[in-house]
């Protein structure tokens, strides 16, 4: 055992001091190596945290929401199919809810409007995120204009600036009361955006969208696990788009440390002749080639992966935020959590670290089966 661990120890030293006589050309591959682990992992661990944060986003949402359609559209429900809704068995709570989007012609940016079902701002007054603050340059008790569906301008005071930690899903949101809602749309009083519905057992909520639609043919109901699946998809189709896009650049990669990895320079082969006229095995400049390959694959894995971390987890993704979360005028700005996942980046090693090495054994042993001076001569 003993002698086995000092065999690699010395075969790996060598095989360091070769990779430093061919430093130019190694440092060339070790960099590119490592800019396309980086921007692959970016993705991997960006993507996973946007999941992540859609995830505990949804925990707080309500069991269904209820839509209602007209001609394949989202259109107004009536508060009155809540009652009924809060009929069916297993239906604990239907709230009617108050929401939509106002659009700011002079800064090019959407507001989403909210009626809160709890503590609702009083008549008059509203509460809005931080980026609505940044955006039209207003602060707490200032007074802002919006111009509501009748052509008026409806005139209301900054109660309060939803807190920072709150951004992801506040950075575009106004909270206001339920009178300068309907006065700011002209919507009547007796219909809502849509219905949140709280179904007492989650097993049962199939059965009670069955019910609902049985009952209200015009209705949509959606389940909060679709909302799920829903924002996954999303999170994957925009992580997929940027491989896509980056798809030449990494065959340019796979190409060109193909032919790094499987060609043998004159010099090597020379090396390989030295080293077997005087006494090594075959087996032993295979082993050699083998750590030459993973010195520079593992090396280019573990950089790679950390600067994507940093990029990710400390600046937010700044390369390449915009394109994933979406494209908006009012980008919240919120510390992404750490999500790895172990899958993705074992997917990744193994696509990543396992060929190249691979490739480098390969024309090693047809250069050692040969003769050493046919070797050295070549």
């Amino acid at each position: 055992m003993h002698h086995a661990l000092n065999r690699h120890r010395n075969i790996l030293d060598f095989a360091l001091s070769s990779l430093m006589r061919r430093k130019a050309k190694n440092i060339s591959l070790f960099l590119v190596y490592t800019l396309i682990i980086f921007v692959i992992a970016s993705l991997i661990f960006f993507v996973q945290a946007l999941k992540r944060e859609a995830a505990l986003l949804l925990a707080e949402a309500p069991d269904m929401v209820v839509q209602r359609m007209i001609a394949g559209r989202h259109d107004l429900i009536p508060v009155g199919y809540a009652e009924k809704i809060g009929a069916i068995r297993g239906v604990s709570a239907v709230v009617p809810r108050l929401w939509g989007y106002y659009y700011d012609p002079v800064f090019q940016a959407n507001y989403t409007l909210l009626v809160p079902d709890t503590a609702p701002p009083p008549p008059g007054s509203i509460m809005i995120g931080s980026g609505v603050a940044g955006n039209l340059r207003i602060k707490t008790d200032d007074l802002v204009t919006f111009r509501s569906y009748s052509g008026k301008p409806l005139l209301l005071t900054v109660s309060g600036i939803l807190p920072q930690h709150s951004e992801l899903v506040a950075a575009d949101l106004v909270l206001m009361a339920a009178e300068d809602f309907h006065t700011m749309f002209r919507m009547p009083q007796d219909v809502a955006t849509d219905l949140a519905v709280t179904v007492a057992n989650p097993r049962e909520l199939v059965t009670v969208a069955n019910k609902i639609v049985e009952q209200f043919p015009d209705t949509r109901p959606i389940l909060k696990s679709e909302l799920l699946r829903t924002y996954d998809s999303l999170f994957d189709w925009r992580g997929g788009m940027m491989v896509v896009i980056l798809a030449a650049a990494v065959l340019s990669f796979v190409i060109f440390a193909w032919d790094k990895a499987s060609g043998l320079s004159a010099e090597e082969r020379k090396e390989i002749g030295i080293l077997k006229s005087i006494g090594w095995e075959t087996g032993d400049v295979l082993l050699l080639k083998f750590w030459e390959g993973a010195v520079i694959s593992l090396s280019a894995f573990m950089a790679g992966v950390l600067m994507a971390y940093l990029h990710v987890f400390f600046s937010s993704a700044a390369l390449f935020s915009h394109a994933l979360k979406g494209w908006a005028i009012l980008y919240p700005q919120f510390k992404l959590v750490p999500a790895v996942d172990g899958y993705q980046l074992s997917v990744l090693f193994v696509l990543a670290v396992l060929p190249y090495t691979a490739a480098t054994i390969i024309p090693a042993w047809l250069a050692a089966t040969i003769a050493p001076d046919a070797a050295m001569r070549s």
